[in-house]
């Protein structure tokens, strides 16, 4: 690789984070408890309800977005309950593995991976299992480009008094439509390192007062991931345990940007992103994954007969500088994936699929330089 090349990184968490944030997470530190902190908190906490959509309290917790879908489970459900768990790909799945980790029956609707869940699928099962106290969905399945229909599963989900709906938009949330009161989403849970545009660190929680009966009534195990301590401490604009102090000074300016452009704008961008390099994508020949609903924050593609998708990738990241995403699980190996979410812009998009050309030339493949270029192109030029 050049020395002197630029990184770029194009995956699908972590993501680039804008400079104005991290200036900022390079000042001083302040402690946690201080009366500095407690605006910053206040502000950020403001600015999350608008990206989440809600009027309820988001919590901030110091971890993963895993750690808030653990939290989602453990802070809801009790020991022998059953949870309704869509599974459409390697995250659908740990949310059923969470669920056995804590001694809840999981009821398995199984997607083939690439597809999407359909309404009636939930509402089916939901009859024929009462008892279920939750459903268990992603707003879009990361390992396979896949958006699931959260609004229409809201509206069959919110007159069950007994079940709720929750929702991992860790790698959807500030990029895609997401209404939460709205569309009746009783727990969702978000991850910095996404749409965000943070590091790693942060994961943000919102509870309907549906949930929070949910909550009061809950004797799985907790201690950290405890929501009704979170609860108490954000109401005095603190954090039940020590805050990453830095993260959320971060996160105080990319809310703002976020606002500042308008969220509907941003979704609108992340649209045209994705379409420019879905366009691109089959001129050059490759057959996106996503079979069905795709997303706009990520393309995953289907390497081509005979390539490996992990040579695609190695190529990309050792000889360009560009970080983009194998497949995972049973896909590895077979796709690749290709983020479009966060601070990137329209000219990374071009970047990107020169040097996917350039790659898939290097290894045989039989292309026309500038197929795929010129298709992105004539999206963004439209």
């Amino acid at each position: 690789m050049n020395p002197l090349a630029k990184r770029y990184l194009l995956a699908p968490g972590p993501t680039p984070v804008p400079p104005e944030a991290l200036l900022a997470m390079a000042q001083p530190i302040i402690h946690h408890r201080s009366p500095q902190f407690k605006p910053i908190l206040a502000k950020v906490e403001e600015d999350l309800k608008y990206v989440f959509q809600t009027k309820n309290d988001v919590l901030i917790l110091a971890s993963t977005g895993t750690g808030g879908m653990e939290g989602a489970v453990t802070n809801t459900l009790s020991p022998g309950d059953k949870a309704i768990v869509v599974r459409g790909g390697k995250f659908g799945e740990r949310w059923a593995e969470i669920c056995g980790a804590y001694g809840v029956e999981s009821i398995n609707i199984d997607i083939e991976w690439g597809r999407c869940v359909k309404p009636e699928q939930i509402a089916k099962t939901l009859e024929e299992h009462p008892e279920a106290k939750a459903v268990f969905i992603q707003a879009h399945e990361t390992s396979t480009g896949v958006k699931f229909p959260l609004k229409e599963i809201g509206e069959i989900v919110k007159d069950k008094e007994n079940t709720i709906l929750v929702v991992d938009a860790i790698s959807a949330l500030g990029a895609m439509e997401i209404k939460t009161d709205e569309w009746h989403l009783d727990v969702v849970v978000a991850g910095s390192q996404k749409a965000l545009m943070l590091p790693p660190g942060l994961a943000f929680v919102s509870l309907s007062e549906k949930a929070w009966r949910f909550v009061e009534k809950s004797s799985l195990p907790k201690y950290y991931f405890n929501f009704t301590k979170e609860r108490k401490a954000l109401a005095k604009n603190q954090t039940a345990f020590t805050a990453a102090v830095s993260l959320i000074i971060g996160l105080r300016e990319t809310l703002k940007r976020i606002k500042e452009i308008g969220l509907e704008n941003i979704i609108a961008y992340h649209q045209r992103l994705s379409k420019a390099v879905k366009t691109a994508i089959k001129a050059m020949g490759l057959r996106v994954f996503t079979k069905e609903n795709p997303s706009e924050i990520l393309t995953a593609v289907e390497a081509p007969e005979g390539i490996d998708a992990q040579e695609i990738t190695k190529i990309m990241r050792e000889e360009y500088g560009i970080t983009i995403a194998g497949g995972q699980a049973q896909l590895k190996g077979k796709i690749f994936r290709i983020s479009h979410m966060g601070y990137v812009d329209e000219h990374e998009m071009i970047m990107v699929i020169a040097a996917l050309e350039r790659t898939l030339i290097k290894l045989g493949y039989k292309l026309t330089p500038g197929v795929g270029v010129k298709a992105a192109q004539e999206v963004l030029l439209s």
